[in-house]
């Protein structure tokens, strides 16, 4: 998949295309429906299938006071989901006032057809665009037909009775509820981060972590998970814990954090990034009385997240 930044970098397609347009922050299954259809539309017509997204959100600057603003996850996560879904080309927009204020027609037809020569469209029933917001699918269909364009529009999914929204996610994730987000996303609740230095302190127990760096991603509560670490391609098993570590730092010095310890595994992996999938939470954080244990309780968790995880692996085959 090649990645442009910036309509600076478009040179008009020479090859018509598919557009998928969205922000597709989390890339839930109401996302993937838009982009799955792109790309069977684009093989079918022989064209290129591309997607054109948008960072920050625009709520970032529209609205930057909604929890909508906060990214569900970061940028080079939604790059990675959107590159498994057989994409040919995306387009991230930097967001920015003057591109808010480009009008709705000029929109269509100076980067929709100036710059993608675009045949198809498939935007989701919500999209909005153009200067204030006010143009909808049904101005995007009339431009369609004048600029020689058709427009694909894809309904919002619910999953029982809830429309499918990031909104929605991230409310689920922030309060624990990671099966339910799970089912709306369409995939496990996960985090994409980099590896930085810690303190070491788990080191000493006998159980060295991987300290990540969520880069503003939405996390789960604070506690200890069962996961699976996504790491150069391959897949390994291990316990996670979020939270202040208070056995070892008072009130005033603690920082949340969030580290992984991998089972069997001794590579350095510093600076390096890792996709941490949570498959089940096995308690709460809670203070010990000291680091003994601490270590006891680690154990414990380690036979938990274990079992939970070859539970986990039995239901999914």
């Amino acid at each position: 998949m090649k990645i442009i930044y910036g309509l600076r970098g478009v040179k008009r397609f020479n090859k018509a295309t598919v557009l998928a347009i969205g922000v597709f922050d989390g890339l839930h299954v109401g996302h993937r429906s838009i982009l799955k259809r792109a790309a069977r539309e684009a093989k079918r017509l022989k064209l290129k299938c591309v997607v054109l997204t948008f960072y920050p959100h625009p709520m970032k600057l529209l609205h930057p006071k909604a929890p909508e603003a906060s990214s569900l996850i970061s940028l080079d996560h939604r790059i990675r989901l959107i590159e498994k879904l057989g994409v040919d080309a995306l387009v991230i927009l930097g967001f920015s006032r003057a591109i808010a204020d480009i009008p709705a027609e000029d929109f269509a037809r100076k980067i929709l057809v100036g710059k993608f020569n675009v045949k198809e469209v498939c935007v989701g029933d919500n999209f909005y665009f153009g200067k204030g917001g006010y143009a909808g699918i049904n101005e995007l269909k009339t431009l369609g037909r004048s600029l020689g364009f058709k427009v694909n529009i894809l309904k919002s999914i619910r999953v029982g009775r809830n429309i499918v929204s990031s909104s929605l996610i991230r409310r689920l994730i922030t309060s624990g509820e990671l099966g339910k987000a799970s089912k709306l996303l369409g995939r496990r609740v996960s985090v994409l981060g980099t590896v930085i230095g810690g303190a070491r302190l788990a080191r000493e127990l006998g159980y060295p972590t991987a300290n990540l760096n969520p880069h503003h991603e939405i996390i789960p509560p604070a506690g200890v998970y069962a996961v699976l670490v996504s790491y150069r391609e391959r897949s390994y098993e291990g316990i996670l814990n979020i939270g202040l570590r208070p056995t070892f730092y008072s009130p005033r010095d603690r920082e949340s954090a969030i580290e992984v310890h991998i089972f069997d595994f001794k590579e350095k992996i510093y600076g390096h990034d890792m996709e941490v999938f949570f498959i089940k939470k096995l308690r709460d954080e809670v203070t010990f009385a000291g680091k003994d244990e601490l270590v006891k309780q680690i154990k414990k968790d380690e036979v938990m997240a274990r079992d939970a995880l070859k539970r986990a692996k039995a239901n999914s085959s």
